[in-house]
């Protein structure tokens, strides 16, 4: 069991921190002093299990798993690593007794800058999961200087703005001087014929990177045992031109310092042109190479050879973002380690497991041929004979059809098509949902699954129930412990155990006060932060995501709009008042994205100041959402809305973390939500829509929105709205034409909002019905909450761990 740490213990530590670190008595200390020595105290504690855990795993010679992600979205870390350690109690009374506000401590901490949505929050799920369940696990990353982008609205519209978290936080980070690797990019390769009749390379001009990990050490729960984040930094050999400085050309004699330091500068650089494509590549390339290189360092140094790699190493790749990893593993058994073709591919295809995160034709990378060729010119060698071998196993199975061939081939038509790569090398290929993973081996990958089938597997995402439900919403978690789920932190399935009160009056009552507690806790939060008065008495209609067009944000918006034409044209219209919530961040290339938030800014100004909508309804637009915001908001939330066009959202994981802390979902069949259907049953959620299979079927024989917008007055009405703005001298009408007529050719209304408009209106109805009925709302909520066990990570990683990466994993 981990060692106990007493409230005094502690406090010596921090006070010694402060002098030792910051030459600061407590006295003297500012609150970000303080956040710092906290920091570094717990990082101590991890550091001495961390040297444990790598003595273990080295004397037991166990698997290591090694999870590859383009970004982590951690969120903060002290209060997370001070619960999974278990000393968040005896820490909170350190902090107050130094004469420090604990909670004011912790929003100190900027969240780490190392994602942007969906698929980071997943990656450090997982990855907190894999040590709480004590796999040998290891994350690998950029450490981006500015992550993504802090977002700032002004006059309705969103503006980035740089987020320099590492201010703060680089705290967290213990920089790994002595494992730097080099990474190499352009110049030429010479083939070398060697007398014995071996082939070897030999570079000629390009330039290097300086790989320089900083590892963020990640506390399990219950445990001892502590992984890693490796995150590698881009340095230049060469800081500094002398010759050139000394000429006074001092711009140009840091050149090539800030060439090599703007890989690890921003999270996805906008790559609507060929630097930002170019950059983008040497990112990926980039921390793939430096990765491989030190797995295969070290392994080499202990084993002495790599013809055991992938016996010892199983590499999971999150998304296509790391698919070169593929190649360059090859590189390196080929061209360091001298191994055949058949010998070097056998370990590649050995190690490698993909997991797909999309359908979407847009995200499905594919990188020009000769933007690879001239940037890494060894691994496009490497990637010209993968596919030409593939390529003559596609002609012989498909007997020389060349629009299957077509379909499957890694390089075509001047693309390198990462998906097709993966699905080629790796020996697992896994869905995110039950839904999704039917897709893949129905649609997208079909022919390779009727060819390999054993190679596809199913995962359903999970997240982190200790910080989505334990940590942000204790009252929910002692109320759950009260009912006999006392070891669901590490049982998730004990949620279950709520089900037997489903008609027990006191506990729906306490679960209802819960709730209205977390409401007014938010909305003082946004009073604070914003001056925004949140109407609590109103049901808060929660939609909080990153702005993508399948996601149908702008459904919501269309819904509200019909909302609030109907309060101006009869002020007794009977509705259930409602607090309409939006968080989202649009890629700053995404123009239309960035309408739409314009449009939620726009409506939400004409709502929030009209007479007629006063405690009835509300639209407000959360600035810079993110992991510490979410944490906040979750709890408070009390309907989901999950609404993407079914068929297009893997999975989802916000689905899941608003089910387990009690709000109900509106939704299509889309993702997660097929399976988050199965748990609760019809009656214990708000469905609407079309299917997949029912969408798909519109599109093949001609979708013509035009129609509905005709047929429906109430459908008309609102876009005719939108159309024409409201009020504040601003028309989205490219907006609205855009769902009428489509846009540069495209389908019009591609993701069927116009199609499932009514269907949505009358589940909002159903919904608002029902939360007239308080008894039956907080017993659907119940159910939620005691059926959303099966969407823990623990979960998630256990299937990993069983069905793709073959390690044990800890027993609860």
């Amino acid at each position: 069991m981990p060692t106990k740490y007493t409230k005094k213990e502690l406090e010596q530590q921090i006070i010694g921190k402060l002098r030792r670190n910051f030459g600061r008595e407590v006295e003297e200390a500012t609150s970000v002093h303080m956040f710092r020595a906290c920091a570094l105290v717990l990082r101590d504690i991890m550091s001495a299990r961390e040297l444990a855990t790598e003595s273990k795993i080295r004397d037991s010679h166990a698997r290591q798993v090694h999870y590859l992600s383009l970004e982590f979205l951690m969120g903060r870390s002290l209060e997370k690593n001070a619960y999974n350690l278990g000393v968040l109690p005896q820490l909170k009374e350190a902090i107050e007794d130094l004469g420090f506000s604990a909670p004011d401590l912790f929003e100190v901490e900027p969240d780490a800058g190392l994602g942007n949505g969906g698929l980071g929050r997943l990656a450090a799920c997982y990855l907190e999961s894999m040590t709480t369940l004590e796999i040998p696990a290891t994350g690998y990353s950029i450490c981006y200087e500015l992550g993504l982008f802090k977002q700032k609205i002004v006059d309705g519209q969103q503006v980035e703005l740089p987020d320099n978290w590492l201010d703060i936080s680089d705290c967290w980070l213990i920089p790994k001087m002595d494992e730097t690797e080099k990474v190499h990019f352009g110049g030429t390769v010479k083939d070398v014929w060697n007398p014995d009749g071996s082939h070897s390379v030999v570079y000629e001009g390009g330039n290097d990177v300086l790989a320089v990990p900083k590892d963020m050490e990640i506390a399990g729960y219950g445990t001892d045992h502590v992984n890693v984040l490796r995150l590698w930094d881009a340095k230049s050999p060469t800081p500094l031109d002398m010759s050139l400085f000394s000429r006074g050309e001092y711009l140009k004699a840091t050149e090539q310092k800030a060439m090599a330091e703007s890989i690890a500068k921003v999270l996805y650089p906008e790559d609507n042109h060929y630097e930002g494509k170019s950059l983008r590549l040497k990112q990926q390339y980039f921390f793939v190479s430096a990765t491989v290189q030190c797995i295969c360092r070290q392994h080499k140094a202990e084993y002495g050879t790599l013809r055991n790699f992938h016996q010892k190493h199983v590499i999971q790749i999150n998304d296509t973002h790391p698919t070169l990893v593929i190649p360059e593993l090859m590189r390196i058994l080929l061209d360091e380690e001298g191994y055949t073709w058949d010998e070097a591919w056998h370990i590649v295809t050995n190690t490698v497991a993909y997991t797909n995160h999309t359908i979407m034709v847009e995200a499905l990378e594919r990188w020009p041929q000769q933007l690879i060729e001239s940037l890494l010119p060894r691994i496009w060698q490497i990637l010209v004979e993968i596919s030409n071998r593939y390529q003559a196993q596609l002609n012989e199975y498909f007997h020389g059809d060349q629009s299957k061939v077509r379909d499957q081939a890694i390089i075509w038509g001047g693309e390198v098509r990462m998906a097709n790569l993966c699905v080629c090398a790796c020996f697992a290929v896994n869905g995110v949902s039950a839904l999704h993973s039917d897709i893949l081996k129905r649609e997208t990958f079909h022919d390779v699954y009727v060819r390999i089938p054993d190679k596809f597997k199913n995962v359903t995402n999970g997240i982190d129930h200790r910080r989505w439900l334990s940590e942000i919403n204790p009252k929910l978690d002692a109320l759950i412990q009260d009912c006999g789920g006392k070891g669901y932190q590490l049982h998730p399935e004990q949620l279950e155990c709520l089900l037997k009160y489903q008609d027990d009056a006191s506990v729906l009552e306490r679960l209802a006060a819960i709730k209205a507690e977390n409401k007014r806790n938010f909305a003082a939060y946004v009073a604070r932060e914003s001056g925004v008065v949140l109407n609590t008495d109103a049901m808060f209609d929660v939609q909080v995501k990153r702005l993508h067009e399948y996601k149908r944000q702008l459904l919501n918006v269309m819904h509200i709009t019909y909302l609030y034409q109907q309060l101006k044209n009869n002020a007794h219209f009977d509705f259930t008042p409602r607090t309409y919530l939006f968080g989202a961040k649009a890629a700053p290339g995404y123009s239309v994205a960035k309408d739409i938030i314009h449009l939620i800014n726009s409506l939400a100004q004409a709502v929030n100041s009209d007479p007629v909508c006063k405690d009835r309804l509300q639209v407000v637009f959360l600035e810079n959402y993110r992991v510490s915001l979410a944490e906040k908001l979750m709890p408070a939330s009390e309907l989901s809305e999950q609404i993407s066009t079914a068929g297009k959202e893997a999975s989802g994981t916000g689905n899941m973390k608003f089910m387990m802390n009690g709000a109900l979902t509106i939704g299509t069949l889309d993702g997660a939500n097929v399976e988050m259907h199965q748990q609760v049953g019809d009656e214990n959620i708000f469905l609407f829509g079309l299917k997949a299979h029912e969408v798909a079927e519109k599109k093949s024989k001609g979708y013509r929105a035009y129609e509905y917008y005709m047929r429906d007055g109430l459908l008309k009405a609102v876009l005719d709205q939108i159309t024409q703005g409201f009020g504040d001298g601003v028309s989205f009408s490219d907006i609205a034409n855009r769902l009428l007529f489509g846009a540069n050719g495209g389908m019009a209304d591609e993701y069927m909002l116009l199609a499932d408009f009514q269907s949505y209106r009358e589940a909002h109805e159903r919904a608002g019905r029902t939360y007239l009925d308080p008894k039956q709302w907080n017993k659907m909520a119940l159910i939620n909450i005691a059926k959303s066990g099966i969407f823990a990570a623990d979960r998630s990683i256990r299937d990993y761990a069983r069905d793709i990466w073959k390690v044990p994993a800890k027993q609860g």
